[in-house]
């Protein structure tokens, strides 16, 4: 995650640079259940609303949490499919209140009514985040139910009146991105503090040219529309927050950003954004699905590490004979392609490693959703580059696949 306010307030306060240290234990999505009320289009566990057979029991999750509040977890964020939809929600919420951790509630917010909002509130919850993907008509097509965009819209009113603190969720899409300034209106409008704008861009076309390209101009507007909200907040003294997912080319995105505005404070933007280092899949965010199978991201059901049935989590997140998790471990990633000639990948940590499995088979290709072109990254014509290779791991038995049911 890009904590775009963060920067920017650590920027304008232009204090002496102060490295932050990396956490003892990862931030962990649990994806608690695999129902859902909605079909979305851009679902990553493809859910649906039926009973998935499987799931961890209530005893199971209560003794799994144990486990990572011993070894240094911090924080949990409780997803699904919809996780209000699994009947001990509740329960597993008000135990990791008292286990200490840092709990969000990741909804699409359509379920939260007048029958649960104080049940909601009262957990306790540090945050809770509800999908908005756009005005009603265009929320309603990617949610794939009318009516999905007052139900959501509804629940982010009732979070917010019950002084929890809520945030909207977008992820941009090219069906979607034209309405970013509308959704931006509608947090102004209805007083919500947090906004998260999740990128959703799998694949490019080009490298020096990737400016004009129409997919990367997109996601440029976008960031260019994000700052100028974020640091429009910051100069007003107004205490909201700006977050970026799944593209940390944001942080070098920001950095020509400082350095065209505030060139007198870019060399502190850079130790601030190294410090940060980007993409912490496999390292300071992990993933437990419904079945109790950890994966190094929300994003990599299709690569199991281990089951908490089996092994302790924190044995599992530690185990580094997967070579994948050996190489998202270390200091600098063993990057290929146009990533390992970047001379900012120390910013970005070689930006999301699961586009590049995707596309090419191998997690250590470039990452194709890079918005950058070679002259920002910094790359020289003709610069040498790590080719691209095979990709194996080395017990094949450990690979299993996700069972989707029809």
């Amino acid at each position: 995650m890009f904590r775009l306010s963060r920067f920017l307030n650590d920027i304008a306060a232009n204090h002496p640079f102060r490295p932050r240290g990396r956490p003892r234990a990862p931030v962990v999505i649990w994806n608690l259940v695999r129902r859902c009320n909605l079909t979305c289009k851009h679902c990553y566990a493809i859910s649906a609303d039926r009973d998935f057979p499987g799931e961890l029991g209530t005893d199971e999750v209560m003794a799994v949490m144990q486990d990572l509040r011993e070894y240094g977890v911090p924080a949990l964020i409780l997803s699904g499919g919809e996780p209000l939809l699994r009947p001990d929600i509740f329960e597993i919420s008000r135990q990791a209140k008292a286990l200490g951790f840092y709990t969000a509630l990741s909804s699409n917010g359509t379920l939260i009514d007048e029958g649960n909002i104080a049940d909601i509130a009262a957990v306790g919850y540090d945050y809770v985040g509800i999908s908005i993907d756009g005005l009603r008509e265009t929320h309603d097509a990617f949610r794939r139910r009318k009516g999905a965009f007052d139900d959501a819209l509804g629940g982010i009113r009732l979070c917010r009146d019950a002084g929890i603190r809520v945030g909207l969720r977008m992820t941009l899409t090219r069906d979607n991105a034209h309405e970013l300034p509308d959704v931006l209106a509608l947090m102004d409008d209805e007083g919500v503090d947090k906004f998260y704008l999740s990128h959703l861009n799998y694949g490019g076309r080009g490298n020096r040219n990737r400016k004009d390209d129409a997919h990367f101009r997109m996601t440029r507007e976008a960031m260019d529309l994000l700052i100028r909200a974020s640091w429009s907040d910051v100069q007003a003294g107004r205490d909201r927050e700006f977050v970026t997912g799944n593209n940390d080319a944001d942080g070098v995105y920001l950095l020509h950003w400082v350095q065209r505005h505030l060139p007198d404070r870019a060399a502190l933007a850079r130790q601030l954004l190294a410090d940060w280092g980007g993409n912490a899949s496999g390292r300071d965010i992990a993933n437990i699905d419904n079945l109790g199978t950890v994966h190094p991201d929300t994003f990599w059901w299709d690569y199991p590490l281990g089951n908490v049935r089996e092994r302790p989590f924190s044995q599992i997140w530690n185990d580094t004979s997967d070579p994948l998790m050996a190489g998202l471990k270390q200091a600098e990633r063993p990057v290929k392609g146009r990533c390992s000639a970047c001379t900012h990948r120390d910013i970005c940590g070689g930006n999301t490693r699961v586009r590049a499995w995707q596309i090419t088979g191998d997690p250590w290709a470039e990452d194709p959703g890079c918005y950058l072109d070679d002259d920002e990254l910094g790359i020289r014509a003709g610069a040498a580059r790590v080719p691209v290779t095979p990709f194996s791991r080395p017990d094949p038995l450990r690979q299993v696949k996700l069972k989707v049911e029809a």
